[in-house]
């Protein structure tokens, strides 16, 4: 349990940051640009992907054994993409509809894809207690 609380807070650590980068990128492109919020929504987490990819597989989850880098890469493409989608949605669902202005409906679209990133990636991505479990044996 320690262990998921830790990975957790390194979790939340890497997500300020990408979140920081995220916001700010979509306020920039969108007020001083002129660019529709929901482009500036698209490249802003594709922005913040990119370094959350680094950050993630770094800090926050283990590398599973036997898993390339390049699957691990690519699964983690595809759990964003379901996510930019997830985002796009709220950001539509509550400018469009709910007539929301679009950085206060960010926020809430943020908790949403953050549930689903620690989820997804933690089920498809993290070798958790394998990893663990291998050091105790060696040792």
């Amino acid at each position: 349990m320690k262990r998921l609380i830790a990975q957790i807070m390194k979790f939340g650590v890497v997500g300020v940051v990408a979140f920081c980068i995220d916001y700010g990128l979509l306020a920039l492109l969108t007020e001083v640009f002129a660019v529709n919020y929901l482009a500036s929504a698209t490249v802003s987490f594709t922005v913040s992907v990119v370094f959350n990819y680094a950050a993630s597989m770094r800090y926050v989850f283990t590398h599973k054994e036997g898993m390339s880098r390049r699957r691990e890469f690519v699964i983690f493409v595809v759990l964003s993409v379901i996510g930019l989608a997830i985002n796009n949605l709220c950001m539509w669902a509550g400018v469009e509809l709910a007539g929301v202005h679009y950085l206060v409906v960010k926020i809430g679209a943020t908790f949403l894809v953050m549930v689903w990133n620690f989820v997804t990636r933690k089920a498809f991505l993290d070798a958790g207690d394998e990893s663990a479990e291998a050091v105790s044996d060696v040792e």
